[in-house]
């Protein structure tokens, strides 16, 4: 395999490396993504991820990986697929009664800045530690895979200082809709159906730890009471989690929604 957009020596790589971290980005990721109403409106009116959660996580799941470390050729034909769909998430949003749309650099650079932001927050509580210096190289590296989904590269965070100013200025503009509320109980509380019902310890685990990780403020905007003891607790089982797999159901968790062969690449990333 080339190295595609990153190679081996890529801080990318060692920060996607583990499969059970990347998941408590991804769901990280879906709790932020939730409080921006534009791109909530996309969800709540084109996904199908209450008939389909696994497959929905599958999908970022299968992105990540092939643009982290895939060949370029795969990263561009993924991206391209991803552009394809954005096509058709258009409508009008309840809330604020603005269309959205899925292509739409704005909300594509919100969508990038949320996941990318939430994966390196996992690895740095769960994974590692990472210098300053590299939390800036990775932002720096990530910035192909925003441009690649079409956002200017004028408007992509390049380092942590320009992603906090990002952040900072989309705050006042984030609330919890109606649907914001049922995507994000989704998360916290996925249902015990029989398609999540192998895998549903382990994802109450890595949801809580995901929520653990989420800024305080916006926790308390959602209306969750964060504790010390609570986050303390979500540390050790992540670590449990990812060293060993021992919970049942984790490792065919990640095997459904990684895939045999990003896993696999993940792990040796990791031992890299």
């Amino acid at each position: 395999m080339s190295d595609g957009l990153f190679g081996a020596g890529s801080v990318t790589w060692r920060v996607h490396g583990s499969p059970a971290v990347a998941l408590v980005g991804g769901l990280r990721a879906l709790v932020i993504q939730a409080l921006h109403p534009l791109a909530m409106a996309g969800v709540a009116q084109h996904s199908d991820y209450r008939e389909r959660p696994l497959k929905r996580l599958q999908r970022t799941a299968e992105f990540v990986a092939v643009t982290t470390f895939g060949s370029e050729e795969d990263a561009l034909r993924a991206a391209a697929i991803v552009r394809h769909v954005h096509r058709r998430v258009v409508g009008i949003d309840p809330v604020t009664g603005r269309p959205y749309s899925a292509s739409d650099p704005e909300t594509a650079l919100w969508i990038h800045c949320a996941e990318i932001h939430s994966f390196l927050a996992a690895h740095r509580a769960y994974g590692g530690s990472v210098s300053a210096a590299d939390q800036d190289r990775y932002y720096a590296e990530n910035a192909v895979v925003a441009e690649l989904l079409g956002v200017p590269p004028d408007l992509i965070p390049r380092d942590a200082d320009a992603m906090r100013a990002f952040f900072a200025a989309q705050r006042p503009g984030l609330c919890v809709s109606d649907a914001a509320r049922d995507a994000i109980d989704f998360v916290v509380s996925p249902p015990l159906t029989p398609e999540l019902a192998l895998y549903w310890l382990p994802l109450r685990i890595l949801a809580r730890a995901a929520i653990a990780l989420v800024p305080r403020d916006l926790r308390r905007l959602i209306g969750l009471s964060p504790t010390a003891l609570g986050d303390a607790v979500c540390h050790v089982q992540v670590r449990a989690l990812d060293a060993a797999l021992v919970l049942p159901g984790t490792d065919t968790l990640l095997r459904r929604t990684l895939g045999e062969r990003t896993r696999a690449v993940a792990l040796a990333a990791r031992a890299a």
